[in-house]
C-alpha cells in the first residue's frame, strides 16, 4: 500500500467516525425537534419539586426547569410531557431513552456518575434529616439510639443512614419501602420512631399533613444531598444544552435579570447582560440554540431565585430558608461560570 493510499484510507476513516460522532452527539436534541415535546422525568408527588393537580398541571422547582429546558429548545414552556418516574427505575427510564433527561430530586454522587449518566450541575443543595412526631417527645438525632427508621429503598438515605449511626455508635432498625408514598404512611401509621429522607422532601411531607406542627423536621443534617438534573453519557451537546440553561437562570439572577424586567434588560448597556441575552456574541448559537434563548427562557419561568421563591422559599407555603442556595455573592454555593 503506497503511503498516498494509505493517508488517503485514514483520512476517510477518521472523517466518518467524525462524523458518526457528530450525529450521535446531536441525537437527543434531533429528537426533541423531531417530536415536538420534551419528555423530562420528574418525582409524581413532591410538593415544591414537582407535583400535579390532577389535570394535567404541575409545578415545582424540577418542573420549572423542565420548562425552562423545553422553551430553550422549543421555545414554548408548555411543550413538556411529565414522565411520573418511580424511585427504583428513574436512573433505568433515562438510560433507555424514555426520557431526556432526568429531573427528580436525585442526588449526584460518584457511582451514578459513572453508570452512563452525567449530572450537569445541582438545582439544589440539599442534605438528609429525620422528621418525628412532636408527640414522641425526640428533639435530636442523638435521642434515636435503638429507634425504628422509615427509609426509601434505593435512595442515598439508606447508606447515610447506616454511615451515622454506625459512626456515632448508635443502633437502629430500618423498615424499608420501595416507594415514597409507602414509606411516608408508614411513618404516618407509626410504624417507625422517624421517617428519614433529603431535608426538603421531609418539609414537603410535613406541609401536606392536616396539622403540620404534629411533626417536626429534627436539626441535625447528616449528609450532603447535591440534587439536580442528569442526562445519559455519550451525548456532549445535550449535556452542555441542559448545563447552560442552569447556569444562564443564576447568571440572570446575579446580572439582575428577572422574569418582569428581562425585555427592557435587552436594552441595556452592559455587556455582560447583552451577552447573556444574545443581543451581542453567539451564546446560544454555540449551544444550537437560538442566541436569544435566555430571553425565552427568563420570560417563561423567570430568574434561579424567582424560581426558588416562588415554590419552595417564600412565597411557598414550605417557607424553606435559602441557605445554601444563595448565590455565591450572597454567602450561598449558587455559582455558574460566566459566558464569554
Amino acid at each position: 500500500m503506497t503511503r498516498t493510499l494509505y493517508l488517503a484510507i485514514a483520512t476517510c476513516i477518521g472523517v466518518s467516525a467524525a462524523a458518526t460522532l457528530a450525529h450521535a452527539q446531536a441525537q437527543t436534541l434531533d429528537q426533541v425537534k423531531q417530536r415536538g415535546s420534551l419528555n423530562c422525568g420528574v418525582n409524581e408527588a413532591l410538593p415544591g419539586f414537582s407535583q400535579s393537580d390532577g389535570r394535567g398541571n404541575w409545578r415545582g422547582i424540577d418542573v420549572d426547569y423542565c420548562k425552562a429546558i423545553a422553551t430553550a429548545v422549543l421555545g414554548n414552556p408548555t411543550r413538556v410531557t411529565y414522565v411520573p418516574t418511580p424511585r427504583l427505575k428513574r436512573f433505568a427510564e433515562l438510560q433507555s431513552g424514555r426520557i431526556d433527561v432526568l429531573i427528580r430530586n436525585s442526588t449526584w454522587t460518584s457511582e451514578r456518575d459513572s453508570a452512563n449518566f452525567s449530572f450537569v450541575g445541582v438545582n439544589y443543595y440539599d442534605g438528609q434529616g429525620f422528621m418525628v412526631k412532636v408527640s414522641r417527645g425526640v428533639n435530636s438525632v442523638k435521642d434515636l439510639n435503638g429507634a425504628t427508621v422509615c427509609v426509601g429503598t434505593g435512595t442515598t438515605s439508606e447508606l447515610n443512614l447506616a454511615d451515622y449511626f454506625a459512626s456515632h455508635s448508635m443502633t437502629y432498625k430500618p423498615i424499608n419501602f420501595p416507594t415514597h408514598d409507602e414509606t411516608v404512611q408508614a411513618y404516618l401509621a407509626d410504624r417507625c420512631d422517624a421517617y428519614t429522607a433529603d431535608a426538603s422532601g421531609l418539609y414537603s411531607v410535613r406541609v401536606e399533613q392536616a396539622h403540620p406542627k404534629d411533626h417536626m423536621v429534627l436539626p441535625e443534617i447528616i449528609s450532603k444531598e447535591p440534587l439536580g438534573p442528569s442526562v445519559r453519557q455519550g451525548d456532549s451537546q445535550w449535556f452542555t444544552i441542559v448545563k447552560w440553561v442552569h447556569f444562564a437562570l443564576l447568571n440572570a439572577e446575579e446580572s439582575g435579570v428577572t422574569q418582569a424586567n428581562v425585555d427592557e434588560k435587552t436594552r441595556s448597556s452592559d455587556p455582560y447582560v447583552k451577552r447573556l441575552l444574545g443581543v451581542e456574541g453567539d451564546f446560544g448559537k454555540r449551544l444550537g440554540l437560538d442566541n436569544d434563548f435566555a430571553v425565552k427562557v427568563i420570560n417563561a419561568v423567570g430568574n434561579y431565585g424567582e424560581i426558588f421563591e416562588r415554590n419552595v422559599g417564600s412565597g411557598s407555603r414550605l417557607r424553606i430558608d435559602r441557605g445554601l442556595n444563595r448565590l455565591w455573592s450572597k454567602g450561598g454555593l449558587q455559582y455558574a461560570p460566566p459566558i464569554r
